[in-house]
């Protein structure tokens, strides 16, 4: 008599799709990585999120400093790190500058995230 275990072969199945159809291209990573280094600061990520959401998409560095209890020169710092990054454009109206999102910016970090084609 055998003591051996006769296994029946099972046929294995992914339970997910994957998210994107293929991986990131070198220059592609290389491109997306500062900008996911710049947003993945909370205060960044907000202020990014503000502009978003503001009416026609564009809001007032008036506007940005009021909604955070930081200095002026501290939200200052994060505008300039979006905006040197690409993911913020920027123009000065009088004493004002308003900024508003990078739609190619964002589709680079879209890309990433949910496989969006560009």
């Amino acid at each position: 008599m055998s003591n051996s275990l006769e296994l029946t072969p099972v046929q294995t199945v992914a339970c997910c799709s994957p998210l994107t159809s293929e991986p990131l291209s070198i220059e592609q990573a290389e491109r997306i990585a500062p900008l996911v280094k710049a947003i993945a600061d909370p205060v960044r990520l907000r202020l990014l999120s503000i502009v978003a959401s503001h009416e026609g998409g564009e809001a007032c560095v008036c506007d940005l400093n009021d909604a955070f209890d930081l200095s002026q020169p501290t939200i200052s710092h994060h505008l300039k790190v979006l905006h040197e990054v690409g993911l913020l454009d920027r123009e000065k109206r009088g004493v004002w500058v308003y900024y508003r999102l990078n739609a190619t910016a964002l589709s680079d970090v879209g890309l990433l995230l949910g496989g969006v084609a560009r």
